[in-house]
């Protein structure tokens, strides 16, 4: 499967830059392949280095506190030094791309979630300038386990509300990366008196974070109330849990506790 963009024409007479992603469907912890392709102009450049790496559109609050969307690169592949570039040569450099096991879900069941925007950039650097290419999407679908808790919640009668990404951590998770994905579901109708939850995974190599808030205050992850829970489940033995019994038990016990439902 291909997928190709012009990226930019580097000046008059400059060299243009092609990135063929081999498949654009990808999990946490999987690799993109690709390829980018380097076509000299009409007069010959140096080129001083070429990468590819993995960006995200994440929520960043301001000075003021109002939300803003920032452009966060979050893993980087250098692909080759420096070199001549003649005017008119082809260079077609492969590339296997390792997406880190955080990298927020972008596709359930074969549907885009809203607000995810994570892809694959290009920059080739030319006379002690960079430049930047468009973003070429990838597809994120989640991890088995992480099919699982998505189940569980399907099949309790949620209903997906939003998907975000918002720069900070989560504390006492595995988390690496700048930022962290939200998920968050409308409750069915006998949860009532429930306003939302709010689902992050927290993934590595073995086992993952699950974090689950209901009426979570925006920016407060409120640990030592009883609406926050945050567990780990192992990649390879999740099928030993009912998550959806589970996941009712949690919300029966909290919502009773505060005269709910």
């Amino acid at each position: 499967m291909g997928f190709k963009r012009l990226l930019a024409s580097l000046g008059a007479g400059g060299a243009s830059v092609e990135t063929v992603l081999t498949e654009v469907n990808t999990v946490p912890g999987g690799v993109v392949q690709g390829e980018v392709r380097i076509q000299g102009g009409s007069v010959d450049q140096a080129i001083e280095g070429l990468s590819v790496g993995l960006q995200a559109k994440v929520e960043v609050e301001g000075q003021d506190g109002q939300e803003l969307r920032q452009d966060i690169e979050f893993t980087k592949l250098r692909l080759g030094g420096a070199f001549e570039l003649q005017a008119g040569a082809v260079h077609a450099v492969p590339f296997g791309l390792e997406i880190p096991w955080e990298t927020p879900i972008t596709t359930i069941d074969g549907q885009a979630l809203r607000g995810m925007h994570i892809g694959v950039t290009t920059e080739l650097e030319i006379a002690r300038a960079v430049d930047s290419g468009d973003l070429d999407p990838i597809n994120v679908h989640p991890l088995p386990a992480q099919q699982a808790i998505l189940n569980a919640f399907i099949q309790l009668g949620f209903r997906f509300k939003n998907a975000d990404m918002e720069r900070g951590r989560i504390r006492d998770t595995r988390q690496k990366l700048p930022f962290y994905q939200e998920i968050e579901f409308f409750p069915p109708s006998q949860y009532r008196g429930l306003n939302q939850v709010e689902l992050s995974f927290v993934a590595g190599d073995q086992a993952m974070d699950v974090v689950l808030e209901m009426d979570k205050k925006p920016g407060l992850f409120s640990e030592g109330s009883d609406s926050y829970r945050c567990f780990q489940v192992g990649l390879h033995d999740y099928q030993s849990t009912d998550w959806t019994a589970y996941l009712n038990q949690w919300l029966s016990e909290v919502g009773s506790k505060r005269s709910w439902f």
